[in-house]
């Protein structure tokens, strides 16, 4: 039996580190999921739904992963499955319904719009404006905001667009410069000529914005600027001018093209334009992969969905560029794709499109790739990224959580202006589950999220130090419930509302647990037993009450009450007595261990009054069943 109950234990325990892997697990999805790696997000939450844990969450992420992937048919029979979940979130009605919709199941998905709508969210601006365009995985990835914007110093009152980073600088371009008026050929109102500045990332003023290298300004249009990974060679549009040399078209017009410079001891020097460069078309935008391999850049050269696409060139070893790719037209269409901006290992693309549907003209998007490196969908990101003017020139820094972008959105100071902003970071929720009578650590606890109105969320399971750690949505009110077996379910709400937004916050939640008042279950024990017409400890009665001594020495503020109790042979006076001396046996083995006398409160016997079954006096019952009544229970009085 020791050997089982051993072996019983080990399994416990294999389980419970199994649950904390499963936990990273589980966070290792989500921020896969919330950085565009869906392909590895959906591999991920595969995996936890295989080993049951926290399977309603990973389904409705799972299902809402195949959804960014343009795959309705695979995220379809999961969102089916979702919204039978008890308790669940009422967006997924909604998931689900625009989901039967892009499967042609017109009739069911207006069943389940409806259903939406009714359970609160009449008022939904995702039903009212958002979903009529049916750009369902843009809604919901943007169901959240997920970036704050502010000014910047460095702005003017004429055109300042295409910032980006550069070790302490930001390179940006503007017509700043008054020099001869001309008309800007990607603006809309005459400025003067663009140049490249720079200014200290941090703490600028008017006086530190400096022209930013003489070699790649010129008399022409220069910027924006894109660098390698290292800052030492640079790629930048300019018009077709080289060596105070015009190139034109027939008509005369000198179109744009992308030049390329190399930093050597400090200055920017050999400066040529890049074979992609035609007299006819433009060829602007650069954007330089992270490993420096591959330039993405517009143009509207023949051959295009329509306007300027995106297109990318492999750079070879002696500098010059492969023929161009057209991205195709799942990021490009009949309208304008300009400003690309490639970020990490992945390549992951962002640019700026007025054929998509966004909230104005040019809006930011992000491009999304199946298990194939391929492009599958693209995603509106959102407000306040984009606005109802033209939004443009995002670029995001290494560590992923701040930027740039472009906008001529109303409130600046000119005709476009530079934005930072940052994205608003994961608000982590991190407790401890510990034993509200010795403050002891209580590992392998579920603790499960929901939301104010009931919706389940998620759960985790404590580590081994009692500690939980989850990422958690803001400006919501919450409820934590934590429960384990020999424990008291505790339960704590608490809000996320009104929280800074541009750093990552915790909030820490440390949550008491009272123990289940029962000395059985508390020290998994089994009934002591005495032989018949005896009062002695038996050796198996001996291990149980070790349990309790242990139990005692674990929350020394226990104090506890002994009862004793006999079979119905014998008659009723014999057995009050041999039940005061079984009290008495078990009180004195107590207390032989080292637990102080004072607590236990009493010791006391009922003979034969409180018989546990059938067999009272003259019913005919096997010696088993007479075991069971020959027994001492343990009433705890109190815990502190």
């Amino acid at each position: 039996m020791r050997n089982i109950r051993l072996l019983f234990i080990a399994f416990a325990l294999i389980g419970i580190t199994s649950m904390f892997g499963q936990t990273a697990k589980q966070k290792r999805a989500d921020r896969q999921f919330d950085n565009f790696s869906f392909v590895k997000a959906i591999s991920t939450y595969e995996k936890l739904i295989d080993t049951s844990f926290n399977e309603r969450y990973a389904m409705q992420k799972l299902a809402d992963a195949y959804i960014m992937l343009r795959q309705p048919e695979n995220a379809l029979p999961i969102y089916k499955e979702v919204v039978k979940q008890e308790n669940v979130p009422s967006e997924y009605f909604l998931y689900y319904a625009q989901t039967l919709r892009a499967t042609g199941n017109y009739e069911e998905s207006k069943k389940w719009m409806k259903m939406y709508k009714e359970a609160g969210n009449e008022n939904d601006s995702r039903v009212k404006s958002f979903f009529k365009n049916e750009d369902l995985a843009s809604a919901i990835f943007n169901s959240k905001e997920k970036n704050t914007l502010h000014t910047v110093d460095f702005n003017s009152k004429f055109n300042d667009f295409g910032a980006v980073a550069l070790n302490d600088k930001v390179v940006f371009t503007s017509s700043r410069d008054e020099g001869v008026a001309i008309k800007r050929l990607y603006a809309w109102d005459k400025q003067p000529l663009l140049d490249v500045y720079q200014a200290p990332t941090e703490g600028g003023t008017e006086e530190s914005i400096t022209k930013f290298s003489d070699e790649i300004n010129t008399i022409q249009h220069d910027g924006p600027v894109t660098f390698n990974a290292d800052g030492t060679k640079a790629y930048f549009s300019r018009n077709n001018y080289h060596e105070s040399s015009k190139i034109s078209d027939s008509k005369g017009v000198m179109h744009v093209g992308i030049y390329s410079a190399d930093l050597v001891e400090g200055k920017w020097t050999n400066i040529k334009p890049t074979n992609l460069n035609n007299p006819n078309y433009i060829v602007y935008h650069p954007s330089l992969s992270n490993d420096g391999k591959t330039l993405y850049f517009a143009s509207d050269m023949p051959g295009g969905e329509g306007g300027t696409d995106i297109y990318k060139s492999s750079i070879n070893e002696d500098g010059s560029l492969s023929a161009p790719i057209n991205l195709g037209n799942i990021v490009n269409t009949e309208g304008n794709e300009s400003f690309p901006f490639i970020y990490g290992e992945d390549e992951t693309l962002y640019f700026s499109s007025d054929g998509h549907v966004g909230f104005g003209l040019l809006d930011v998007f992000v491009s999304i790739k199946n298990e194939n490196n391929e492009i599958v969908n693209v995603i509106n990101l959102g407000e306040p990224i984009n606005s109802k003017k033209d939004d443009f020139a995002y670029f995001l820094s290494k560590d992923g959580f701040k930027g740039y972008i472009s906008s001529n959105r109303k409130g600046g100071m000119g005709g476009d202006d530079v934005y930072a902003f940052t994205r608003i970071p994961p608000l982590t929720l991190k407790g401890q589950i510990f034993d509200a009578i010795n403050s002891e650590p209580v590992a392998g606890a579920k603790v499960v999220l929901s939301r104010e109105n009931g919706e389940e969320l998620t759960y985790f399971i404590t580590e081994e130090d009692g500690a939980y750690e989850h990422l958690i949505p803001r400006d919501e009110k919450f409820i934590l419930k934590g429960s384990k077996e020999k424990y008291q379910d505790a339960i704590k709400e608490f809000s996320s509302f009104g929280l800074e937004k541009k750093t990552e916050l915790i909030v820490n939640l440390n949550i008491p647990m009272a123990p289940i008042e029962d000395v059985v279950v508390l020290a998994d024990l089994e009934t002591i037993y005495f032989d018949l017409d005896k009062h002695n400890i038996r050796p198996d009665a001996a291990v149980e009450l070790d349990k309790v001594v242990a139990l005692m020495n674990k929350y020394p503020g226990m104090v506890i009450r002994l009862e004793s109790h006999t079979d119905s042979r014998a008659n009723d006076d014999y057995n009050m007595r041999l039940s005061n001396r079984r009290a008495k046996s078990t009180y004195d083995y107590i207390v032989s261990k080292g637990i102080n006398a004072d607590r236990i409160t009493k010791y006391e016997g009922f003979g034969e009054t409180q018989l546990v079954n059938k067999c009272s006096n003259n019913v005919p019952c096997s010696e088993q069943e007479h075991q069971l009544n020959r027994r001492t229970e343990f009433i705890i009085i109190k815990m502190k």
